[in-house]
């Protein structure tokens, strides 16, 4: 299966943070026994550590999904980009909205 590209905030995230992160599990609870139970695979080798360093470029994988760690900016194939309510210039005002 190929790898979907999952963009991180900055040069590094945790094993256990990027899979829930990547939306292969839930919660950090099931990360964490996952990873324990050496179900998790980094770049195809099982890895134990909730804690490990991924890097960009990193591949994840879980029960046959796959995540790539992706840098600041790179959104998933199909992904919206990110859209900031307080910086739209659309004329919404969303004040007059807020409270109905």
């Amino acid at each position: 299966m190929e790898p979907i590209d999952v963009a991180i905030r900055d040069e590094t995230i945790r094993l256990g943070q990027f899979i829930k992160l990547a939306g292969l599990v839930d919660t950090g609870g099931l990360a964490k026994s996952l990873i324990a139970e050496g179900a998790v695979t980094v770049n195809g080798e099982p890895d134990r550590r909730r804690g490990r360093v991924l890097r960009v470029g990193d591949v994840v994988g879980l029960g046959g999904a796959a995540a790539r760690v992706a840098g600041p900016g790179a959104a998933a194939e199909g992904e919206d980009d990110y859209f900031d309510e307080a910086t739209a210039d659309d004329g919404f005002d969303p004040e007059k909205w807020r409270n109905l």
